[in-house]
């Protein structure tokens, strides 16, 4: 029996993961701020929530599909863009995507990502978004607009909730740096995680593809503190297909956004991987959501850990919600087969609890009863 077989929740990818990881991957990929109570705190709020459980009513035939910037994908959850995916194991970017391709949903491509923004589009046949962080002065970021522009991109999402690099003390401990530098504790690690290790180095280190270009170093601590509301505005003129904002936790911020003319905004705390006295973004979405009014896209990322944890928030107002580590922690568990095993998953949980709920579409939530 294959790995795969034994992935039947999140933690159970997580728990394999942690098995076959170096230390030094496992803690930068399952990392938050500081002393981690900020990701405590979504958790709990999360797990607050409740849904209304409804009888009697025929569910016998159930759709996950939903609309997205006019388009239908197969389901209400999509990839959060990630960086260095490559780490959890040599080709996981591709995986990715070939699984975006399949159900037809979104693919965030982090700026930091591992494998070329063109090559990934390519391989999730367009179901591609380009996430870009704006660093130093922004002539780079720019660039990558512009790039991505050219390779068929139609949503940019612009993360705005680091201004500077988040604090976590797990992989500062463990000295994580990209490019890796390798030391005597480091090699330890990777010597008692030798399948990790020998598939990694026949694979070849990984880099941080989208900045192999002329004339544009990247720093991963580079400080990204000088985006201001008029390089939104920047953007938002060269531009021209959908632009979303994510990172956002205030009200009176998702306002000033709509206001400016982005197309969604992303109810996210980064994973807690930056703030971590930020608020629970599953405390701020609804609060959001009645500030927008019912009509403005909103979508939510953080701390999702099961299909009921998506039909939580998309009844608490958002309208479409991102998976993040915790596929990750699939691949690292049992490659590509353990991303699907973990995706029919989400998938059957949350079917289960919409019928658990009287539901037979998404679309039902906005006139539930």
């Amino acid at each position: 029996m294959g790995a795969a077989a034994h992935i039947h929740s999140t933690e159970d990818a997580r728990r394999l993961a942690k098995l076959r990881l170096p230390w030094m991957v496992f803690d930068y990929i399952d990392g938050s701020a500081g002393a981690e109570t900020g990701a405590t705190r979504n958790r709990a709020a999360l797990d607050a929530m409740t849904l209304r459980p409804r009888i009697l009513r025929d569910v016998s035939e159930r759709q996950l599909s939903t609309s997205l910037f006019g388009e239908t994908v197969e389901r209400p959850f999509g990839i959060a863009p990630m960086g260095m995916c490559n780490l959890s194991a040599p080709g996981a970017d591709l995986m990715l995507a070939r699984l975006a391709a399949r159900y037809k949903v979104p693919h965030g491509v982090s700026t930091v990502a591992s494998t070329p923004m063109e090559k990934i589009i390519e391989v999730a046949e367009g179901h591609a978004w380009f996430q870009l962080y704006f660093s130093g002065d922004g002539s780079g970021s720019f660039k990558l607009v512009e790039r991505a522009k050219a390779a068929g991109y139609k949503t940019l999402v612009l993360t705005v909730d680091v201004p500077e690099v988040g604090r976590r003390p797990r992989e500062l401990r463990h000295g994580f740096k990209m490019p890796f530098k390798i030391g005597p504790r480091q090699f330890i690690d990777f010597a008692l995680h030798p399948r990790w290790s020998l598939t990694s180095l026949a694979a070849g280190k990984p880099q941080m593809a989208n900045f192999q270009m002329p004339g544009y170093n990247f720093d991963r601590t580079e400080s990204r503190a000088r985006a201001t509301w008029d390089t939104l505005a920047r953007l938002r003129d060269m531009w021209p297909g959908n632009l979303v904002v994510k990172g956002v936790l205030d009200v009176e911020d998702a306002l000033a956004l709509k206001q400016a003319g982005v197309d969604a905004v992303q109810v996210s705390s980064h994973g807690s991987r930056q703030l971590e006295s930020a608020p629970a973004p599953a405390v701020m979405l609804p609060e959001i959501r009645e500030a927008l009014g019912p009509d403005f896209p909103i979508f939510y990322d953080s701390g999702l850990r099961s299909g009921e944890d998506v039909l939580k928030v998309l009844s608490a107002g958002a309208d479409f919600t991102f998976f993040g580590r915790s596929l990750q922690f699939a691949i690292a568990a049992a490659g590509e087969r353990g991303l699907m095993q973990l995706w029919s998953v989400l998938t059957d949980e949350l079917s289960t609890a919409m019928a658990q709920t009287g539901l037979r579409h998404i679309s039902e939530l906005d006139s539930k009863t």
